[in-house]
């Protein structure tokens, strides 16, 4: 067997397709209640919040909130993909853990080139086992599990479970994503059976799912532990599953899957106005990329600006710009590539960085800077738009927080169906080609090597040392930007976790600004084109979840953009 306060909650939004039909999940009461749980369905948030109620940690309820959103959400995270867990505690203690999948041993620089050294289309590699990395969410929910758990191991399946095998409820956004990502989630006879009707067409919203299959693997991963995952029968057929879809003579082995294990890694922190900001590091940019974003502004005096100031949001654009550029150059999976993490969070650096930007024009051109102990020049590489994902937050009883961002990558991964849920397609989120002009690209394939990443779980300190903040978010390349514009919205603007969460948001990763479709910085558009803007409106898939030390209480919140909701036990 494996064994390794939030009080006030934002209000939860509508959701007229699953409430009263779906498979309850059983309320225990034993034990200590209190906390909070935060995710961007209400079926995950409550299951982590039943292990909660029955006196688990945040460790276990976030946990608890992965496996279900395996089953509820499977269009962004799951089993079949992996993600980064963070852990802080009231008296300063943090850790992190990496579950980001791998590429197969075998894979080499060459990996997404066809046969005469050209770049596959993005559209072909995606759909195949190339794209499919070794599942790391198992693993990094034992090594978690081990460390923290309070629950038994096999009781945290539970509400999964109990959701896979009497059903739950197609929610609007799942309907949609059916319709909009057909192409990947109706790509197998499973994907087709589970979720299409027999003319082909995506169920409906309102449609009671259940998925047997999937039931009886997280049984068998409930009483196995990870071993059931990573060794054995499963692991071999879900080798021969990807072997098979995969176009080229070196493709994912068993080996793969059994070795494969969950990273302690170290988190990288920086002061943004006495706030001490930590956040997850390579092979993620979440930490280097929201910090910079912040400590690039710190100059400017956003508070007397305010977020209805056009000034505050050419701001938080050009600072992007800067960001993005040392992102793109600098960062990959640290374990193969020296990556200068402490140069790009350098106080002095980002200071001159910061002085790049203009308050009264934008900038010619953002270009990368040179961080201190960066030893070595690569290219930038060209890697395809990142998508997907789901955050999730949990607070226990004791204080301990805990955020975790869990993702297959794009909607329904790479499509492919194993024991009832959707395979990643995370190995795209690497470079597509491995250099540009005979320079290496950082962020390149090779064997045993993982992604980088846009995910961004964040734990702020108050200049008291005080944890107020848990936040994070999905949506891709803008995971960054949504976590920091919360924290702008937080430390600058003196807004609640809920209404930092909700601000409008723009996304300038290169030389335009994407501006989310119906934003109200939409009246700003001839502004910031007066300031030498180009505005794109697109809808962007902003989802973030959070929790804030606030009055004496924590405080849940959810995107209002999405289905999210936060829960207090």
């Amino acid at each position: 067997m494996f064994r390794p306060i939030l009080i006030a909650v934002f209000a939860p939004l509508a959701l007229a397709a699953c409430t009263s039909t779906t498979a309850p999940i059983e309320s225990v009461s034993s034990g200590p209640v209190g906390g909070v749980v935060s995710a961007a369905d209400p079926r995950a948030a409550e299951a982590g919040a039943q292990m909660l109620r029955r006196g688990g940690s945040s460790t276990d309820a976030a946990i608890a909130v992965m496996l279900a959103l395996t089953v509820v959400e499977p269009q962004s995270s799951g089993i079949g993909g992996g993600g980064f867990y963070m852990r802080g505690t009231p008296e300063g203690d943090l850790v992190t853990l990496d579950g980001r999948e791998r590429a197969p041993a075998a894979a080499t620089p060459a990996w997404f080139l066809d046969a005469s050294g050209a770049p596959r289309p993005f559209g072909q590699a995606v759909l195949t086992g190339l794209s499919i990395g070794v599942p790391g969410n198992v693993a990094l929910a034992a090594a978690a599990h081990g460390r923290y758990g309070r629950v038994e191991w096999a009781d945290l399946f539970a509400p999964a479970i109990a959701l896979a095998r009497d059903g739950w409820v197609l929610t609007p956004r799942s309907a949609e994503f059916l319709q909009l990502a057909r192409n990947r989630a109706a790509l197998t006879p499973e994907g087709r059976a589970l979720f299409y009707d027999a003319a082909g067409e995506p169920l409906p919203a309102g449609t009671l799912v259940r998925n047997p299959a999937l039931a009886a693997t997280l049984e068998a991963i409930a009483q196995g532990g990870p071993d059931a995952f990573y060794r054995g029968p499963m692991a071999e057929a879900m080798v021969q599953v990807i072997a098979a879809a995969t176009p080229n003579d070196a493709p994912m082995t068993g080996n793969d899957f059994a070795t494969y294990s969950a990273a302690w890694r170290t988190s990288p922190c920086g002061t943004y106005r006495q706030y001490r900001i930590c956040g997850m590091g390579p092979p993620s940019s979440g930490a280097t990329t929201v910090f910079a974003v912040l400590k690039q502004l710190e100059q400017f005096d956003l508070a007397a600006l305010g977020p209805a100031s056009t000034t505050s949001w050419h701001l938080f654009a050009e600072s992007q710009r800067l960001a993005y550029a040392d992102r793109e150059l600098y960062l990959a999976d640290s374990d193969f590539v020296p990556v200068p993490v402490s140069g790009m969070m350098d106080a002095a650096y980002l200071a001159r960085r910061g002085a790049l930007i203009s308050a009264t024009t934008r900038m010619a051109n953002a270009a990368a800077g040179t961080p201190p102990g960066a030893l070595v020049a690569m290219a930038d590489g060209a890697e395809p738009v990142e998508s997907g994902t789901s955050h999730f937050v949990a607070v226990d009883q004791w204080g301990a927080a805990v955020t975790y961002t869990s993702t297959v990558e794009g909607p329904y991964g790479s499509g492919h169906i194993f024991g009832g849920f959707y395979l990643n397609n995370e190995l795209t989120d690497f470079s597509l080609v491995p250099e540009q002009g005979g320079v290496a690209v950082a962020n390149r394939v090779e064997g045993g090597k993982r992604p980088r990443s846009s995910m961004a779980p964040t734990l702020v300190y108050a200049p008291d040392g005080t944890l107020v903040l848990v936040i994070g978010a999905a949506g891709g390349g803008t995971i960054p930007v949504q976590v920091a514009k919360a924290l702008i919205g937080v430390i600058d603007w003196g807004l609640p976790i809920d209404q930092a969460i909700a601000l409008p948001g723009l996304y300038a990763p290169g030389n335009e600004i994407v501006v989310e479709e119906g934003s109200p910085l939409l009246t700003m558009r001839g502004a910031l084109e007066a300031l030498g803007h180009t505005l794109v409106e697109r809808r962007l898939p902003f989802k973030a979840n959070g929790a804030q030390w606030l009055g004496g209480q924590w405080i849940g919140a959810a995107d209002p953009r999405s289905e999210g909701v936060a829960i207090h036990p």
